[in-house]
This record gives structure tokens, C-alpha cells and sequence, in this order.
């Protein structure tokens, strides 16, 4: 319930919940149940996007997606934390991690209020490649949302003045081109999600070509341009 509270906090009243990250108030405990909260609700959506391809493939995907975003963040979040103390700022390694859940766990959620939508579209078509192009839509808004929110919530925590405000916003920036690649090439590597139809079911596949080329010829195929199998 406590987990359910700091979400709701968050939504209804970031700027409170930011305002306590940068005076350190009850960090470890916020933490704890935005970990809670973001894992939980990736495997429910990964459960609902790998439910297109048999039940094996449900629970291998509620198993890697909380996954993914997890080791995204622990890849990502020296980075992060270094670039800021270059540039100034006062910010401990954990008010960075606070910073990075809290946007994860918005990301969880908003992936969790799609799942109904999802759903929907598994139930009325069996088209795949319309199904994972989907999937990737809903991740793109989720987590654009998602590190938005990180971005206000370093404006509110950094103590930095006009130009230590500009340089954060560069570090933000960099920081989320750094974040996109690292995630999609960690998606690459953790796939199936979805599980593509007439094939086994496989936890991973071989390593090859990559995520923005596979997208591309998923549209492609969408298109009927040619197939991707």
C-alpha cells in the first residue's frame, strides 16, 4: 500500500515528491517502493505483450522487461551522476538514482495504463509486425514522458544558478541520448518480447543486426513492402 502512496505522490504532487529528494527526506524508502512499483508493473506489461505468443513467452518477457529497464539504469547512472559533479552540481549518487526510479516508475506506470489498450489490439488482430511496432509506440511515448519528468525533476533538486541551469540541461540532454541507445541496444539483446508467430519459443535469440534496422523493416513489412521474418 506504502508502494501505491509514493506513486500516487508522485503524479498528484511531484513537485513535493522532488522538493524531498533534493533535502534527502526518507530517500532509501522512496527508493524501496519505486523499485517495488516499477518491477511489478513492467511484468504485468511484459506478461501482456509476450501473451501474443504462448505462456512461455508471457513469463519470459515479466522477467526481462523490469529486467532491461534495471540494467539500463545501472549502466546509465555513473554517467549521470560523474557529468553532473563535472558541471557543478551537489547532487549524492543516491538523490541521481532517486531521480532516475522516479522517472523509470513513471515510465512503469504509463506502460501499465497502455496494457488495456494492448490488450485490445491482441484480441482484434494477429497481425505481428502491427503488434510489435505497437509495442515500440507505447515504449516511445512511456519513456519520453518518463524522462521528461527526470528533467523537471533536476531542475528542482540541482541548486545550480542561470548557468549552471544551462549546463544541466546539456547534461540531461546527453544523458538521454545515452539512455535511448543503451536501452534499445539492451532491448536488442534481451529479445523476444513478443515473440514472432510460427517460430518456437526462445528465451534469446543470436546476436545480429540491430533494433533501429529491425524497426525499420518491421514498417517496411507493415507496409508491404517486402517481409521480415
Amino acid at each position: 500500500m506504502r508502494n501505491l502512496t509514493i506513486i500516487e505522490t508522485i503524479l498528484r504532487d511531484w513537485r513535493r515528491f522532488f522538493a524531498g529528494i533534493r533535502e534527502g527526506s526518507g530517500l532509501a524508502e522512496k527508493m524501496r517502493a519505486m523499485l517495488i512499483s516499477s518491477v511489478a508493473f513492467f511484468a504485468l506489461y511484459g506478461a501482456v505483450m509476450g501473451s501474443s505468443h504462448s505462456l512461455w513467452q508471457a513469463l519470459s518477457s515479466a522477467v526481462k522487461l523490469p529486467l532491461l529497464f534495471l540494467a539500463t539504469l545501472i549502466v546509465c547512472a555513473p554517467t549521470l551522476y560523474f557529468f553532473n559533479l563535472i558541471f557543478g552540481s551537489n547532487q549524492s549518487l543516491s538523490q541521481n538514482v532517486a531521480l532516475m526510479l522516479a522517472a523509470i516508475t513513471v515510465t512503469a506506470v504509463l506502460l501499465l495504463s497502455f496494457a488495456p489498450v494492448v490488450l485490445f489490439f491482441l484480441l482484434t488482430t494477429n497481425h505481428y509486425q502491427f503488434f510489435k511496432l505497437l509495442n515500440v509506440g507505447v515504449f516511445t511515448i512511456s519513456g519520453i514522458v518518463g524522462v521528461l519528468f527526470l528533467s523537471q525533476g533536476m531542475r528542482i533538486v540541482s541548486y545550480a544558478g542561470k548557468e549552471g541551469a544551462r549546463a544541466r540541461r546539456n547534461v540531461v540532454r546527453l544523458w538521454i541520448l545515452l539512455y535511448a541507445f543503451v536501452g534499445s541496444q539492451m532491448a536488442w539483446t534481451l529479445r523476444p518480447f513478443v515473440g514472432a508467430p510460427g517460430l518456437p519459443f526462445e528465451l534469446f535469440r543470436q546476436l545480429g543486426g540491430n533494433f533501429y534496422a529491425n524497426i525499420f523493416a518491421s514498417i517496411g513489412e507493415f507496409l508491404g513492402f517486402f517481409v521480415v521474418r
